[in-house]
Parts: C-alpha cells; sequence; structure tokens
C-alpha cells in the first residue's frame, strides 16, 4: 500500500470528506492537523507547490491535491491503482 499524508483543519468540512473516501477504500494515512500552526502551514504549503488550502493530499510524495482532486481521481479510476503501488 502507498504512503498517504493529508494535512487537515479539525473542522473543516473537505478534510473530513477527503478523510472519509479514503476510510471507504480502507487506507491508513499520516493526517498532519494544522489548526493555527502557522509553521505547518508554510510547511504544507512549500510541497503542496504554493497551495494553502486544507485538505492537501499527498501519495508516496506525490502532490494530489486537496479534496475535489481526490474525488476526480477516484471517479475516473486512477486512485486506486494510485493506492495499490508500493510505498
Amino acid at each position: 500500500m502507498s504512503k498517504v499524508e493529508i494535512y487537515t483543519w479539525s473542522r473543516c468540512p473537505y478534510c473530513i470528506r477527503a478523510k472519509a473516501l479514503l476510510d471507504r477504500k480502507g487506507v491508513d494515512y499520516q493526517e498532519y492537523v494544522i489548526d493555527g500552526d502557522s509553521e505547518a502551514r508554510a510547511k504544507m504549503s512549500e510541497r503542496a507547490n504554493g497551495r494553502t488550502s486544507v485538505p492537501q493530499i499527498f501519495i508516496d510524495g506525490y502532490h494530489v491535491g486537496g479534496c475535489d482532486d481526490l474525488h476526480e481521481l477516484d471517479y475516473h479510476g486512477e486512485l486506486d491503482s494510485m493506492l495499490r503501488k508500493a510505498a
């Protein structure tokens, strides 16, 4: 299974929705809850090519994007193959 990382805020509805999709697929992921942590948000933004919105999702170090991007990959049948690749 691939290594999945997700930067979130605890009460963000998009973060909750993205995690729910990963949970439904049985994916283990590393969550970084960055509420009020400007240093962590800056690190996320650097990794996410300047994007500052949450969630920001990475699979094996590849920047997937946010919640809509994750669901788009799933809709097109690309997410499962990304998740199956060896970490």
